[in-house]
């Protein structure tokens, strides 16, 4: 008697620097694994982009690899799932050849565009129909800037795409983007699911530049070229997916009502399902599409991990040879140091807006600052105050979706998990028990879920609820949350007092450039 071969999908998850393909069962065990990076240039302070065909083809070695290891296992691949980051903007021309580089996520060119728009009330509006605050991160902003820098482009541009649908397309043939791209690039209608023909008169584009919109569970077919090069059958299912940011609850089992996601990766967020289109009066959070029947309200910082990055290289110089001697992962070393710091880091703060904020301020102008140093304070001070400083940073976000509905769990996922130091704190700060799930990989996950639901196996996200288990659970320490509730209101009224200055260091460094030395 043969054995029984499980179905798999194989989620992939483009990211900011790097994409995973994992291929999971439908019980959630993943069985294969392949990474791949790529950089993100930034050739001004102001600017982030990348080259969406390497991108891709980053995605097509970590598919090709995933398929490979699966050849000599009990598995039957159903397909590939897709997860991407959010805000992406390529133009292309009539014949989807590249115009320039993507515009990321963290290109904030286009801050003075948005200033101009918050002096305009009809613009305010936008956020009560799309669930998108006014920023330089969406691509609505991004657009107006190519039209007014770049007018020989914008007079070029047939095709207005993000780096899921070009990805999409060229793996199936077919220019579709889904809901959830679509709900997040402040120019979709969330109450109608409609691009919104008012928002496209004002940035000068036409519903026929942009990409049908279809369900997160929309799936084409591989084309034979694709399908040769990644050693599959020609046909096999490509579900278009959600982005990373909506995805994640489904992967860590934040799917039921009170239960929400915290994430610390390259950059941080907070979510929480919602079964419709929810905006916040104050406009601190945002709200993306997950599937027909499910939305996602939370908020998204800038500036997390990559924080920590720039701390271990510019600072501390944990890199190079001279770590790869001693052997010592230079994370693991900076969480030791951290560990010997009592819980608020002898009153210093970071404030860390080193490339301007999203939630909850929507301010472009902010750049980073510690505040509070003393000659008593040393590089493990400042270790801690920059973990302490991110968490705070989320903790705003927390506050604005209090107010939607009262917090039962936080699931959370990202490269910070790994310090069990960084996870007590953010419980610490958010007052809060922070489960670690078994399964931390969110998004990848969380597309292979949708392949599962588009082919049948699962009838609902929900279905995931059981299949995440915590691994750990984390309580606060109520000596230290009194401390961090004193430096957080010290903290919400720093951002107050210094906003507006900060406004005018951004406009100095606009004004004198400086390269990395």
């Amino acid at each position: 008697m043969s054995e029984v071969r499980e179905a798999v999908w194989i989620g992939v998850d483009v990211g900011t620097t790097g994409v995973r393909a994992m291929a999971y069962t439908a019980q959630g065990k993943s069985v294969a694994v392949r990474d791949a990076f790529y950089p993100l240039e930034t050739p001004q302070y102001d600017r982030a982009e990348q080259n969406p065909q390497q991108i891709y083809d980053a995605a097509e070695e970590v598919i090709a690899g995933v398929v490979k290891d699966l050849q000599y296992k009990l598995v039957t691949i159903s397909g590939i799932a897709l997860s991407s980051v959010m805000h992406s903007f390529i133009p292309q021309d009539e014949h989807f050849d590249l115009l320039g580089n993507m515009i990321t996520w963290a290109d904030s060119r286009s801050s003075n565009i948005v200033h101009r728009m918050e002096q305009d009330e009809a613009c305010k509006q936008f956020y009560f129909r799309t669930g998108c605050p006014l920023h330089a991160s969406y691509p609505l902003a991004k657009i107006i800037w190519v039209k007014e820098n770049q007018p020989e482009i914008f007079a070029r541009m047939a095709h207005i795409g993000s780096i899921k649908d070009y990805m999409f397309r060229l793996m199936t043939g077919e220019w579709v983007t889904d809901k959830s791209v679509a709900s997040s690039s402040a120019l979709f209608n969330a109450f109608t699911e409609t691009w919104d023909s008012e928002i496209l008169d004002y940035v000068g584009i036409q519903e026929k530049q942009l990409p049908k919109v279809v369900s997160t569970t929309y799936s084409g077919k591989l084309v034979a070229n694709v399908a040769e090069r990644l050693g599959l059958p020609v046909n096999t299912p490509v579900v278009i997916g959600a982005t990373d940011g909506v995805l994640v609850n489904v992967g860590v089992g934040a799917v039921s009502k009170g239960q929400l996601s915290a994430t610390i990766g390259t950059s941080g967020a907070i979510r929480m399902l919602t079964e419709k289109p929810q905006m916040d009066p104050k406009g601190r959070t945002w709200c993306y599409n997950l599937t027909d029947t499910m939305w996602v309200a939370g908020g998204a910082i800038n500036n997390g991990g990559m924080i920590l990055r720039w701390m271990r290289d510019r600072i501390l110089h944990y890199h190079g040879s001279q770590m790869e001697q001693l052997s010592v992962d230079p994370y693991d070393l900076m969480t030791m140091k951290a560990r010997h710091v009592p819980a608020g880091s002898g009153g210093l703060l970071l404030m860390p807006y080193f490339t301007g904020e999203r939630a909850p301020y929507w301010n472009s102008d902010l750049r980073g600052a510690f505040v509070g140093l003393s000659l008593n304070h040393s590089r493990s001070y400042m270790i801690r105050a920059t973990m302490e400083g991110i968490c705070y940073s989320l903790r705003f976000v927390l506050d604005a979706l209090r107010e939607f509905e009262d917090v039962k769990d936080i699931r959370i996922s990202g490269s910070f998990t790994k310090s069990e130091l960084w996870v007590q704190i953010m419980s610490d700060i958010f007052g809060e028990h922070i489960t670690l799930p078994n399964n931390s990989e969110g998004a990848s996950f969380g597309a292979a879920v949708l392949g599962f639901i588009s082919d049948g196996t699962l009838s609902d996200i929900k279905d995931t609820a059981e299949l995440v288990q915590p691994e750990c659970i984390y309580h606060p320490k109520e000596q230290n949350q009194a401390v961090y509730d004193e430096l957080f209101s010290i903290y919400e009224s720093l951002y107050i007092h210094m906003k507006d200055d900060l406004a005018r260091l951004v406009q100095f460094q606009k004004e004198h450039p400086f390269s990395r030395l």
